[in-house]
């Protein structure tokens, strides 16, 4: 069942209600990433966007948006946004970056200086990116081995 149809607004999830509904241990390694080295908590919040309706688990430090996280079934959306001060050091990061990944940047569009990415988060190599593009948004609080 799609997830903006199993929680609607009026019912909102639990944690476990979501990573069971992902079943995917990526989901947790990225959620215990950001709040180990961000030192942050989630948010849970409801989207009415047909994009992406439905429940969603935001990040945020001093204000600064991290990220976005969207539930689907067996994986999750991860969405970043590259500002204008970040392009320069993403577009060095890119050649590191999987195929996946290259392509996502290369096709978003640079709207006001911003650069959208809705990472589709399916397995290993794209969690490495995610967590790379999230270090040029905001520096980590505490260094992480991840």
């Amino acid at each position: 069942m799609e997830w903006s149809s199993l929680y609607g607004p009026e019912y909102t999830p639990t944690f476990e209600e979501i990573r069971s509904y992902i079943n995917n241990p990526l989901w947790q390694e990225l959620n215990d990433y950001l709040q180990a080295a961000y030192i942050v908590q989630p948010k849970l919040s409801y989207s009415k966007c047909s994009m992406q309706r439905g429940w969603n688990v935001k990040y945020q430090k001093s204000g600064r948006a991290l990220c976005t996280l969207y539930p689907t079934e067996g994986f999750f959306i991860a969405l970043v946004v590259i500002g204008e001060r970040e392009q320069t050091q993403a577009e060095l990061l890119l050649p590191l970056c999987c195929a996946y990944t290259q392509g996502l940047y290369n096709q978003a569009a640079c709207t006001m200086g911003q650069r959208w990415l809705m990472l589709a988060v399916t397995d290993s190599k794209v969690l490495q990116d995610v967590k790379q593009l999230l270090q040029l948004r905001v520096a980590p609080k505490v260094p992480h081995k991840y």
